[in-house]
């Protein structure tokens, strides 16, 4: 059962710092990359479809995603849905290929996406933490149960303790890389 609890929390935990990766990875720094286009939408014969579903996207170069769709009628689709987007993008067609050049940061927008890291850090935090609440309930309802014992009870909060400090200290990290990101010119 202590196992079970230890491992459960883990995982809970392990989620939660996945979805941070996913949505730091959707916080646009001033390089390009194809990940950037992932939850963007395209309009392909009356369904919502991500962009990756019905076209090609690759890097031009370190400043420029190319888009390049399988249909050669769903270039204006496509060009429209990464326009349309929340990115800020202004995409261009050449022939086939949709060019996406990647506007440069001012100060200001880079103070304000670092506001939106951290303030998307801190609800990670509280995500774990609030695993980690769960987790002592369940070592407290045992205790009551006598399914376990009080030290065994104990011993257990310490660990899910340690494992909580060491997935907080990851997120700390995962912050301050993707600060540095951010502040790179």
């Amino acid at each position: 059962m202590i196992a079970e609890i230890k491992k459960n929390t883990e995982q809970k935990m392990q989620k939660s710092l996945e979805a941070l990766r996913a949505d730091l990875g959707k916080v646009r720094t001033g390089r390009a990359h194809t990940g950037l286009l992932d939850h963007v939408m395209v309009d392909y014969y009356g369904s919502p479809t991500q962009i990756t579903q019905v076209a090609n996207v690759t890097l031009v170069d370190s400043r420029t995603i190319g888009v390049q769709p399988w249909e050669k009628n769903m270039v204006g689709p496509v060009e429209r849905a990464i326009r349309d987007s929340d990115l800020g993008l202004n995409p261009a067609t050449n022939g086939e290929l949709i060019r996406v050049p990647m506007p440069m940061l001012t100060e200001e927008r880079r103070r304000d996406l670092i506001k939106v890291v951290k303030s998307e850090g801190e609800d990670t935090k509280i995500a774990v933490r609030n695993i980690r609440r769960d987790a002592n309930n369940t070592l407290k309802e045992a205790l009551k149960k006598k399914e376990i014992a009080e030290d065994e009870e104990r011993r257990m909060q310490d660990e899910v303790q340690k494992l909580t400090d060491r997935f907080v200290a990851e997120i700390d990290k995962m912050l301050a890389a993707k600060e540095a990101d951010l502040m790179a010119v």
